[in-house]
């Protein structure tokens, strides 16, 4: 799936940035116990996975899921995050939270597939956006489809 939204930003005209895919996240405490079930649901293995060492945490994703795996204590500080938005360009992103009335809950990063920001929309709802550096992603994938 991939959204494109247009929007403008301090009078300089009219940007384009796109959603390349949006993730369901389901946080578990061992992907090699719930890989198989969505596999199989599926018909495919995961198009990434990946160590977050620095988190405690493995990451796969699988269609529209975002698996984040760790230990409960590892899990909390993530679990109120219910999507991953793939993006473009997060810096245009971020410009867009600060004029739109989106709340930074966790500062701009770089984490082992590019980098990241955890935000809160108007509505409440809590969200990661992430923007792949094709070259980190390589680096880091396990899946045998690198």
């Amino acid at each position: 799936m991939q959204l494109t939204i247009l929007r403008s930003s301090c009078g300089k005209g009219i940007y384009e940035m796109k959603i390349k895919k949006t993730y369901f996240r389901m946080y578990v405490n061992d992907l090699d116990k719930v890989l198989p079930y969505y596999e199989k649901l599926f018909g495919t293995h995961p198009d990434l996975r990946f160590k977050y060492p620095e988190m405690h945490l493995e990451l796969a994703s699988i269609g529209d899921f975002l698996f984040v795996a760790g230990k409960s204590e590892d899990l909390k500080p993530f679990s109120m995050t219910k999507l991953t938005f793939m993006v473009d360009s997060l810096d245009d992103f971020l410009i867009y939270f600060e004029h739109n009335n989106v709340a930074i809950i966790r500062e701009p990063r770089i984490v082992p597939t590019g980098k990241n920001v955890t935000v809160r929309h108007p509505d409440g709802l809590i969200a990661e956006y992430v923007e792949h550096q094709p070259a980190q992603v390589k680096a880091v994938n396990l899946t045998k489809s690198k």
